[in-house]
């Protein structure tokens, strides 16, 4: 079972680095394996944001807790 706590614990390094970059990531759901989150701040407009979403925030996610399906946008 995936838990909100190993999901956040994960998202605590992503968010290291969009801090940097004025945004930031929160979790809203974990259903059927998979992670719903949002992106904010200076993420949540950046027309990068889906980049961001798979090639950093789903690779991250996926490879530290590989039960995980997918990383979606909620």
């Amino acid at each position: 079972m995936i838990t909100r706590e190993a999901v956040e614990a994960v998202l605590d390094k992503v968010r290291v680095g969009l801090k940097a970059e004025g945004g930031n990531v929160d979790l809203m759901d974990i259903k059927d394996d998979i992670v719903y989150v949002k992106l904010t701040g200076a993420c949540g407009t950046c027309p990068m944001a889906t980049l961001t979403l798979k090639n950093w925030v789903e690779a991250t996610v996926k490879k530290e807790i590989p039960q995980v399906k997918a990383v979606q946008s909620a």
